[in-house]
């Protein structure tokens, strides 16, 4: 029995753990009461183990003041953490407040000193809450409580003799059972095994119900709590061993459970997991090697332990089924998931240990990939697949970021590579059988997303293996497999692959499955993005490419979406046949707006001869019958014009405009609905839509349909610029005014300048200069065309009021003064002087040499000539020809880049030239521009703390907005050409290096050898010398 002293801080410690777990894992389900009589105690307990004035220090240290951490006055109700809780704070909030108060130093103290297998329980249960997500600054304060502090050796001997302690445990106890392990037992035993160990979530709530009734007796704890702890009923500890007794002893005999030392181990994994979370390479290495006196290396004590619990240790290797049973399934997966863990990042080292380790570890995963495991996945299928999942992004973790082939070369020793073959065939045939069931029983794991992770396993492998690289290529002709060809097309469709740079400017490939998302991106994006996406200063697209990723992944979540609505979807696929049509029919009306209007002046309008009117419906009906043999687009073209001129001379010109217009409107329309089914472009939010000019383009569009059809046909004249839009020539001519318009502009305002100068100049000395021959227009002519103009478009018929005659001119009849004033000067200098070939001087009077300003004249018609018309207009017009020009090199040059560079690395046709890999299959697979698309939407929609090493590095790459992660100017194929050579020189130095070192090995021995026989010849003769007498020794010299 323990002093009543130990006791007291056995139960306080345990109390306190238990608290504080509590209040991080059920905050949102905690009533006020609770929380607040949780707070009373925690801060009790933790005076009691840390001292009131370490308590008081380290609160003020990690808060400052009391609204942001630490505890309040009693009197206010509660806790600043609770009052956090309660006020929305995050996990991550609360975590790094329980460790700032000393949460971290609890749990190793626990974990070191405590001898009670409930607390060791507990205290790892609360690292793992305070890990939970992969804290960085938990794992920190770890690293620094036991690297920094020196704790290290106590802490992982402890966890070193549970693994050795459970490997016994298990060596022990298992046995194998040769019949059926099916879930016989699964209904008769819920209410036993609901309460077994579940990752302490039962035994929180079992605590704040056991904690309510001792709130209130704080000062008494200590003795109470023992009693409490002695007497009531414990779930978990009739887990570690003792028998329930409402359960049966035949039903145990019959099942039997995992000991307590072997359940423990499954939390324990969790923790080690945890602390390498998100590739905490710190951690990683430290869990390998310690730097102390005596080191413990748990990463191999893990894979020992895998090896002992799939029964490798008892002769059982190749029946899993006969050892994985549904009981230890979770603790197996744990340790895959915790090996793998150690591995990623990538940590070398430990790659590098669980590879070489003598057990038989890698047998073990290879088998859980390869075998089947029954009879449990005769009844639960989705734990078999997760376990051959994990086992496979194991042996992934193995060989992830290495550019030797030594590990590879391993895991291909201790399997055959048609295995992987065969397991992905069958895992894409089970997904079709599984399907029905898997959308009954909900999110699980499918079989055909198993197979795929294996088949991206046996991609990385075929890299060493010709003969795996030969079973990945489908097959092709009769009498083959054409499942497996089926599956292998499958995934290799679903398979991308990406090179990327490392820190240290090394190259990696990386392949990985293409998110389900990214079969919504749409063929128009895809161009889009393709010939508009801009090249950098150094001469790639990468970072426009990369600025327009947040807008590629919205269309593919919004048409993720749509995909929902089959008529909008439909429509939304056929953007570009509605825009076609709306062209079309806008030609169509103005065309028919040409030809007749203005309608029923002449009356015949609905007439033909009969010779016309059966010629219209012989066309029709030959347009119609050559509508199949014809090409698709001419004979939809004469159909569509032989209907309409049947239609027009059938129905009438104006119903048959009214129904061009209307299905013009309506194709405009669907049109629109298509063109916000495929942005989302309300979704986005009112200002997205307001700075959308392409969407505020064809809601104008649709306007002037609406103007056209109800106001004027006129309007309609105004949708012909809809091709101005279409073709990118015209683009570029309109680019060609607007791309340079302040130069334009400026320009044009220096012309106005000079015009004003000279116009001032005329006014002063050539005012009786500026005259100009008019064509008057006579009262009654002017009147009858004015009710010409007014007549094609009124129907009244009253007659046009007549207008007085105008007063002729005092000079000669045809003739006016046109600069009597500067205002009429200037429009005259603007008008006549711009517009005239030879300037102003083309339309003033001709002087006579005779006349005093007859010099002056000839001086301001040159100046005006060559400063106005030469210099400054063709300035205007050379910058436009230059811009034009400019855009038309531009674009010649883009579409030179697009056949002959590589959208990604920059890298041209030529370099590709004499290599293995050609320029075509560069871009296809090496450095395809939709498979680096679909990998950052892979890092975007993935959990984090699922990230591999090098999608952890890419999402850290993209956090900051770096895009050196990228290869430019770079491609692993044309390095590794280039090394070749000099990796065969390695190799053959390498190979003559082993022969050095066996030759001096075989020497070593032969030398101990022979020093062997010298010294037992030595002793021979001492032994001699010491029997004999000394003169045998001379007559035994000269016969040597």
């Amino acid at each position: 029995m323990l002093p009543s002293a130990t006791c007291m801080s056995f139960q306080t410690t345990q109390r306190s753990t238990f608290l504080i777990q509590s209040s991080l894992q059920s905050r949102e389900d905690s009533d006020n009461r609770a929380l607040q009589e949780g707070n009373e105690l925690r801060k009790i307990l933790l005076t009691r183990y840390f001292g009131n004035h370490k308590l008081h220090s380290m609160l003020e240290a990690g808060s400052g003041n009391s609204s942001s951490g630490g505890f309040v006055k009693p009197s206010s109700g509660g806790s600043a953490l609770l009052d956090s809780d309660k006020s929305g704070s995050s996990m991550v909030e609360i975590q790094c407040l329980l460790d700032k108060v000393g949460a971290t130093e609890l749990v190793i103290d626990l974990i070191v000193n405590t001898k009670n297998d409930r607390v060791f329980e507990e205290s790892i249960l609360l690292g793992i809450a305070l890990l939970k997500g992969g804290n960085t600054q938990i794992q920190n304060s770890f690293y620094n409580q036991l690297y920094k502090q020196k704790n290290s050796e106590k802490f992982f001997k402890v966890l070193y003799d549970r693994m050795r302690l459970a490997q016994q445990e298990i060596r022990s106890t298992v046995s194998v059972n040769m019949f059926d392990f099916s879930c016989r037992k699964r209904e008769d035993e819920s209410s036993f095994c609901s309460t077994r160990f579940r990752k302490g979530k039962d035994l929180s709530l079992y605590m704040r119900e056991d904690m309510r009734g001792q709130l209130k007796e704080a000062s008494s704890a200590t003795s109470k709590a023992i009693s409490s702890y002695r007497n009531e009923p414990d779930p978990d500890l009739d887990f570690l061993g003792q028998s329930c007794e409402a359960v049966g002893a035949d039903e145990l005999e019959e099942e039997p459970e995992m000991s307590w030392p072997i359940a423990i181990m499954k939390p324990v994994l969790r923790y080690l997991q945890l602390l390498c979370e998100n590739h905490n390479s710190d951690l990683q290495n430290f869990l390998h090697h310690q730097h102390n006196k005596t080191n413990y290396n748990l990463v191999c004590e893990t894979l020992q332990f895998l090896d002992c619990i799939c029964g490798s240790t008892t002769g059982g290797l190749g029946l899993l089924g006969l050892y994985i049973n549904e009981n230890n399934v979770d603790l197996v997966r744990q340790t895959l998931e915790t090996i793998t863990e150690y591995c990623q990042g990538p940590c070398h080292e430990n790659q590098t240990s669980i590879a070489k380790h003598e057990s038989n570890g890698i047998d073990i995963i290879i088998a859980l990939i390869v075998n089947s495991i029954n009879p449990l996945g005769e009844n639960r299928l989705d734990l078999v697949l997760d376990l051959k999942n994990n086992a496979s992004k194991l042996l992934l973790a193995i060989m992830e970021s290495r550019h030797d082939s030594e590990n590879a070369e391993k895991i291909l020793y201790k399997m055959r590579p048609t295995e992987l073959v065969d397991v992905m065939k069958e895992a894409y045939a089970q997904d079709f059988e599984a399907e029905e069931d898997m959308d009954s029983i909900g999110e699980q794991i499918k079989p055909r997303d198993v197979g795929h992770n294996i088949y991206i396993l046996a991609h990385q492998l075929a890299r060493h293996n010709k003969i795996l690289q030969q079973s990945l290529r489908p097959s092709f002709g009769p009498g083959l497999d054409n499942d497996k060809d089926e599956a292998l097309q499958y995934y290799a469709k679903h398979t991308a692959q990406i090179e990327i740079v490392r820190h240290d400017r090394s190259m990696e490939q990386i392949v990985f499955p293409v998110p389900n998302i990214c079969e919504y991106l749409t063929e128009e994006s895809k161009n889009r993005v393709f010939t508009t996406t801009e090249r950098d200063d150094q001469g790639s697209k990468v970072n426009d490419f990369f600025q327009q990723f947040d807008n590629l992944y919205n269309e593919m979540r919004w048409q993720k979406k749509i995909r929902k609505n089959k008529a909008l979807f439909w429509f939304s696929r056929h953007i570009s046949l509605w825009w076609s049509i709306s062209f079309y029919l806008a030609c169509v009306l103005n065309l028919t707006v040409g030809a007749f209007y203005p309608f029923g002046d002449d009356g015949d309008e609905g007439t033909l001869s009969p010779f016309w009117n059966i010629s219209l419906w012989v066309a029709l009906g030959v347009s119609t019958a050559l509508l199949p043999v014809l090409p698709k687009q001419w004979g939809i073209v004469s159909f569509l014009v032989s209907l309409i001129l049947r239609a027009i001379y059938t129905i009438g010109l104006t119903p048959a405009l009214l129904l061009l217009g209307s299905i013009n409107l309506f194709n405009k329309l669907l049109f629109l609905v298509s063109f916000v089914g495929n942005q989302g472009t309300f979704a986005r939010g009112y200002k997205a839509v307001v700075m959308d000019l392409l969407f505020i383009y064809h809601l104008g569009y649709a306007l002037i349909c609406v103007l056209g059809l109800f106001v004027h046909e006129f309007f309609y004249s105004f949708l012909l610029f809809d091709l101005v839009c279409r073709e990118e020539t015209l683009l570029n001519v309109i680019k060609s005014v607007t791309r340079n318009g302040r130069s334009i502009i400026l320009t044009a305002i220096l012309a106005l300048f000079l015009v004003y100068f000279f116009s001032i100049i005329g006014f002063i000395f050539f005012k009786n200069d500026f005259r100009m021959e008019v064509d008057p227009l006579l009262a009654s002519g002017g009147a009858d065309l004015l009710c010409d103009a007014k007549a094609a478009d009124s129907s009244s018929e009253n007659s046009c009021p007549a207008s007085p005659p105008k007063s002729l001119p005092d000079e000669d009849d045809g003739v006016e003064r046109v600069c009597d004033t500067l205002r009429m000067c200037i429009i005259t200098v603007l008008n006549q002087g711009l517009r005239n070939g030879g300037g102003v001087g083309d339309i003033l009077r001709r002087p006579s040499k005779e006349e005093p300003l007859f010099a002056a004249r000839v001086i301001y018609d040159l100046l005006f000539f060559f400063i106005v018309i030469i210099i400054v207009l063709n300035l205007i017009f050379g910058v436009i020809i230059d811009t034009f020009a400019d855009l038309r090199s531009e674009k010649q040059g883009k579409e030179e880049v697009l056949k002959t560079s590589c959208f990604i690395c920059g890298l041209e046709r030529d370099k590709f030239d004499n290599k293995t890999v050609s320029f075509e299959e560069h871009i296809k697979s090496e450095h395809n521009m939709w498979h680096y698309l679909y990998f950052l939407v892979l890092v975007r929609v993935k959990d984090p703390t699922e990230y591999t090493g090098p999608e952890s590095y890419v999402a850290q790459m993209i956090a900051k907005k770096n895009l050196d992660w990228f290869p430019r100017m770079r491609a692993m194929s044309l390095v590794s050409n280039e090394g070749d050579n000099e990796q065969n020189e390695i190799r053959s130095l390498q190979e003559k290096l082993d022969n050095t070192v066996t030759l001096v090995s075989q020497l070593s021995s032969q030398l101990y050898e022979l020093k062997e026989q010298m010294t037992e010849q030595r002793k021979n003769k001492q032994r001699l010398g010491f029997l004999g007498p000394p003169q045998l020794n001379h007559h035994h010299i000269p016969t040597h």
